[in-house]
């Protein structure tokens, strides 16, 4: 029997120097951004207690990271990449600094702490399509989506143990520690940058600036595909986003206890290692867009059973399959976007993909405190999953040309890795 072509290739780590540099200070920061991410969740809820002012660190996130990726796209191609890279994770470095020092002041920092994660989220906007768009240039084009795949699994692995690290910090030595490691892994990675290339690209899209911005905004909503793919992840993400729901559902259900609150977002991303070592068995199917909404249909419904559960064991359980359906989503919809998608405007439906990817969620996590703040958070948890199945079922209706998407089957004779372009966009940071 074959071994399944699920399995990370770990060659890309192996043959290209450069980028396993980038890819390991990547990780770290990785790592540092989910501890970072959490200790700005908790200190929120313990200064309020308030559901809907967790909720907002969603927006005060979302409108940022928006603004300046949509920015960032008209002229990252124009600009010195690994210098952009470098002044954007300097800023970052001392944004935790500054959530360090609000975190360990005594009184209540909290709008302190939405300006600098807005700050933060503005300065990642800027620089994470930009370290992207490296690893084509670090490996070759047959080991281009091994390469994002190991992307993908980094991410996972740090969304899985951050939060497990964090709620041992935030419980011991509180949340300014938190920062503080978050601050280190941002050296991590701006080290890795030094093995990065110099200089602007080569080559230049003579339509740089704001027209080359809304060329991607209409080629996108003008292919039916791409449309609903965009759609089925936003419907998934704003109306059924859990994550700021988690310190209300364990202060109702658990106690409040942060080492459990740190287990609900390590399940999630348990479930998504999971996914991601698995995910040939559905990449291989040829069926992205079914994939798609299958897989936000199973994220909506597990949400509900959390909502409606009060077991520790089966709450954690359900959220690991949310973090695999998660996983497999994302796969699917990069696997139909990159699909679709010209090579000229490849690098601005990304863009596109990047904002669905991280300002869905965030703006999902604003949703769900506002709900959870006029009822309870097994209610908004309900009423998200509920409303996710019923919107994919709509898209399903409304767009059908996603479900019935299929990839072209290779030529049988031809054995050889699929190329790049072939492949789904699994190392998506979102």
């Amino acid at each position: 029997m074959r071994v399944p072509r699920a399995f990370v290739d770990l060659r890309p780590l192996r043959e290209s120097a450069p980028f396993r540099r980038l890819w390991l200070g990547m990780t770290a920061s990785g790592f540092g951004s989910n501890v970072g991410t959490f200790a700005v969740v908790f200190y929120v809820w313990d200064r309020t207690h308030n559901a809907a002012m967790v909720g907002l660190i969603g927006l005060v996130t979302a409108l940022p990271l928006i603004v300046f990726a949509l920015l960032g796209s008209a002229f990252t191609d124009h600009v010195d990449r690994r210098r952009l890279v470098r002044l954007a994770m300097a800023g970052q470095l001392v944004t935790s600094l500054l959530l360090a020092f609000v975190a360990a002041s005594p009184g209540n920092g909290v709008w302190a702490m939405f300006g600098l994660a807005a700050v933060a989220s503005g300065l990642s906007a800027i620089g994470t399509p930009a370290i992207r768009a490296f690893v084509p240039r670090l490996l070759p084009t047959d080991r281009l989506a091994a390469g994002l795949a190991l992307n993908h699994m980094s991410f996972q692995v740090a969304m899985l143990f951050g939060p497990i690290v964090a709620g041992v910090l935030a419980a011991q030595w509180g949340v300014a520690v938190c920062f503080l490691v978050d601050a280190v892994t941002f050296l991590a990675a701006l080290a890795a940058t030094m093995a990065l290339p110099g200089g602007a690209p080569s080559t230049t899209d003579s339509r740089a600036g704001a027209g080359a911005v809304w060329a991607g905004i209409r080629l996108a909503a003008r292919t039916p595909p791409i449309r609903g793919a965009l759609l089925a992840d936003l419907t998934a993400t704003v109306l059924a986003m859990p994550m700021m729901l988690f310190p209300v559902v364990n202060e109702e259900k658990f106690g409040g206890s942060p080492e459990i609150l740190g287990l609900f977002t390590a399940s999630v991303a348990a479930g998504g290692v999971l996914a991601s070592a698995l995910s040939g068995s559905v990449t291989r199917l040829g069926r992205p867009g079914v994939v798609l909404l299958a897989s936000g249909a199973a994220w909506g419904t597990a949400l509900v059973g959390v909502g409606l559960s009060g077991h520790l064991a089966v709450v954690l359980g359900l959220l690991a399959v949310a973090g695999a359906a998660d996983t497999w989503a994302v796969v699917s919809r990069g696997t139909v976007a990159q699909a679709s998608t010209p090579e000229s405007h490849r690098g601005r439906v990304s863009a596109l993909e990047h904002i669905v990817g991280v300002a869905g969620p965030q703006l999902g996590m604003l949703r769900a405190g506002l709900v959870a703040a006029a009822t309870s958070g097994s209610v908004a948890l309900v009423t998200g999953g509920l409303s996710c199945v019923l919107g994919l079922l709509l898209i399903v209706l409304t767009v059908p040309q996603l479900h019935r998407f299929r990839l072209p089957r290779p030529a049988p004779a031809v054995d050889r890795p699929p190329l790049a372009e072939e492949r789904p966009a699994a190392a998506q940071i979102v």
